[in-house]
């Protein structure tokens, strides 16, 4: 059975979601990265996903990824995610025990489609400028690194902006 995407709903415990994005973002805290998704609370789980669109991917009932979509930010710090064509994503993962199945492109493709629906032109994101896999990923994905950004103190690292053209 494939997986179900759904919008986040106010019922669901930002508790074990939060424990999913700890345990997918794990990785690379073990290689030294200190990702917002290390090491958030709930609180900043349920902020997050109140800055756009919240997206849960379930298996069998069980949460095993998630994302947030978000609109143009008018007060962020970033120009690009200030664009009024740019849509953005955020708090992205899959649960580690559901990796190497293609879900976490199934979820982004998802999203572009929404992203797409809503007018956006574009779709970026930000990621850790040491995360070379990553970045590959995406770049295997479409997306092409535009710009820098810095999240520190609240990461340890230097960020790359990525952009996708979106196409209909």
């Amino acid at each position: 059975m494939p997986p179900i995407i759904r919008e986040l709903d106010p019922s669901d415990d930002l508790v074990q979601i939060t424990s999913l994005i700890h345990a997918a973002y794990a990785p690379h805290a073990r290689s030294g990265l200190r990702y917002w998704g290390t090491h958030q609370s709930p609180e900043d789980t349920a902020k997050r996903f109140a800055s756009g669109r919240g997206y849960l991917m379930l298996e069998s009932g069980d949460c095993v990824g998630t994302v947030t979509l978000r609109p143009p930010q008018p007060n962020s710090a970033v120009n690009l995610y200030r664009d009024t064509t740019v849509w953005s994503i955020s708090q992205f993962c899959v649960s580690p025990n559901f990796k190497s199945r293609g879900y976490g492109r199934i979820l982004h493709d998802y999203v572009m489609d929404v992203a797409l629906s809503f007018g956006a032109k574009t779709l970026a994101l930000d990621t850790a400028r040491p995360a070379i896999a990553l970045i590959s990923k995406y770049e295997s994905w479409g997306y092409k690194v535009v710009g820098a950004c810095d999240w520190r103190p609240d990461t340890n690292y230097e960020s790359v902006l990525m952009a996708k053209m979106l196409t209909t």
